[in-house]
């Protein structure tokens, strides 16, 4: 086995349950490791939290590690800045960092129990001092992988952040993830038809419609191993007709079936982001991939019709990617769904917003906007591994969007919604969301009910309550696309 040069660690203080693991004194590491620079977040952007949440910084150091199939997020949080290092090791794979001055509290000497074996990335955990003044944390890999290391500033509840990424080698396409969902020819067909003007994406579902058939089941006309033909009924032998055989006149080709409408759903938050938090703590984060999975459910039922998910699991997802996956899929309509709070306990009823470019209908729209768009401070985003570009979509909230289409399909929904919550307003609002922000997408934000109000906090987390705001969103959407098909759409 190649020798593992992740030395030092001349003190072992945990490793990862049921892992057999011998580590002892090692060489010094040759030279190679890069400092990571210090990544701060634009001045503008810290403007845009709500005057109301408050960074109270954080007494101990902590740990946390959010494992998902699109990246695994290692975080460690402590009450000061934190000077580091990092090395990608091979043969096993394996990354090495190092911490100076970081406090080893309990919940930090406990990161290793937080991995799961399941985890996508990540084979096992070990800590130990390099020398007096370092911790050392050796992260196991299963595979070769793509790390972003990382700094976030106190913000909100957070003190700082130093964040490790692990993303595999080659990042999983939305699109592909569709496709596989799509298995069956007529589907493929339809996306064929659906992907027609964009080369780029029907190369790639063509290149999987040609892998389908390489898998596929056998032709009929295969003899089975160990049988025969049987006789001609005359018991004569077949001779050569000296004629061609009769043919059948040609048939036409079966129609195709029209293209698939695509709907994203987007849950809110995720990951190091909770969203808002309830009296009685619940997490908006939890309650809404809870209800977009079911919204999920109900259009996938709907026939020619496709919900994808932007997040099926508890990690973090940044608003632009949100916005990059709908038009990956060219995706028909956006729907990202919230359960936000207000300062104000009594406030209640459901509400849908749409893009403003003109400002907010209502100061309440104006501070939601503020407040959502500030999740990728809270969340964690690495500004400086984007280029400028990214970085303006992200952070100048200029783009258009098709606002009539996302007004018409607002106002459906929240009629739904009003059937079976009372309504916080009787018209569909508008503000510069940054998760509308998709130009060609029809897109729409739901706020399913006040998490800070006790009453409605209940409902969030009765499951018969989530199936009444599914159906409420999936009966809007519905009606929507029943008189705006896609091609017909303005």
């Amino acid at each position: 086995m190649p020798e593992r040069n992740d030395d030092l660690v001349t003190d072992v203080l945990v490793t990862a349950p049921n892992m057999r693991l011998s580590i002892v004194r090692r060489r010094l590491l040759r030279s190679g490791l890069a400092a990571s620079g210090l990544l701060l977040l634009p001045s503008v952007c810290r403007a845009v939290l709500p005057e109301a949440v408050a960074t109270v910084l954080p007494t101990t150091s902590t740990a946390r590690l959010w494992p998902a199939e699109e990246y695994t997020r290692l975080v460690i949080e402590t009450p000061q800045a934190v000077t580091f290092q990092m090395m990608q090791l091979k043969e096993p794979h394996r990354l090495v960092l190092d911490i100076e001055n970081l406090e080893l509290s309990p919940e930090v000497m406990a990161l290793p129990s937080l991995l799961q074996y399941d985890d996508p990335y990540i084979l096992g955990i070990r800590l130990g001092r390099r020398d007096s003044n370092v911790l050392r944390v050796v992260l196991d890999l299963k595979d070769r992988v793509d790390p972003q290391l990382f700094t976030l500033k106190p913000v909100a509840q957070f003190g700082f952040r130093l964040v490790l990424d692990i993303y595999p080698i080659e990042r999983i396409d939305p699109l592909l993830l569709l496709l596989k969902e799509l298995e069956s020819g007529e589907a493929l067909l339809a996306l064929e038809q659906k992907y027609a003007d964009d080369e780029e994406l029907l190369a790639l579902v063509r290149e999987y419609e040609k892998s389908s058939e390489k898998t596929g089941a056998v032709s009929t006309e295969k003899q089975t191993p160990g049988k025969t033909t049987p006789p001609p009924p005359s018991g004569k032998l077949p001779t050569e007709s000296p004629t061609k055989p009769p043919t059948k006149p040609p048939t036409k080709p079966p129609a195709r079936k029209p293209r698939p409408i695509i709907v994203m759903l987007d849950p809110g938050h995720g990951g190091e982001d909770p969203g808002a938090i309830g009296r009685k703590k619940t997490l908006e984060k939890n309650v809404v991939l809870s209800i977009a999975r079911r919204v999920k459910k109900l259009i996938d039922a709907e026939p020619n019709m496709r919900a994808v998910l932007t997040r099926d699991g508890d990690f973090f997802v940044p608003l632009h990617q949100r916005v990059e996956k709908a038009r990956r899929v060219q995706a028909d309509l956006m729907v990202s769904i919230h359960a936000d709070a207000f300062t104000n306990p009594n406030a209640r009823g459901s509400s849908v917003y749409a893009l403003s470019e003109r400002g907010a209908t209502s100061t309440a729209a104006r501070w939601l906007a503020q407040k959502e768009n500030s999740a990728d401070l809270v969340g964690g985003v690495n500004i400086g591994g984007k280029d400028a570009a990214i970085a303006r979509t992200l952070l100048d909230l200029s783009q258009s969007a098709q606002i009539n289409d996302s007004l018409k399909v607002g106002g459906m929904v929240l009629s739904a919604l009003g059937k079976r919550n009372t309504l916080h307003k009787k018209q569909v609002e508008q503000a510069g969301f940054a998760v509308l922000r998709a130009p060609d997408i029809p897109s729409i934000l739901v706020e399913t009910a006040f998490i800070s109000n006790l009453e409605e906090e209940a409902k969030l987390n009765d499951p018969r309550q989530q199936q009444r705001f599914a159906e409420a969103i999936a009966e809007g959407i519905k009606r929507y696309f029943a008189s705006n098909p896609p091609l017909a759409r303005t």
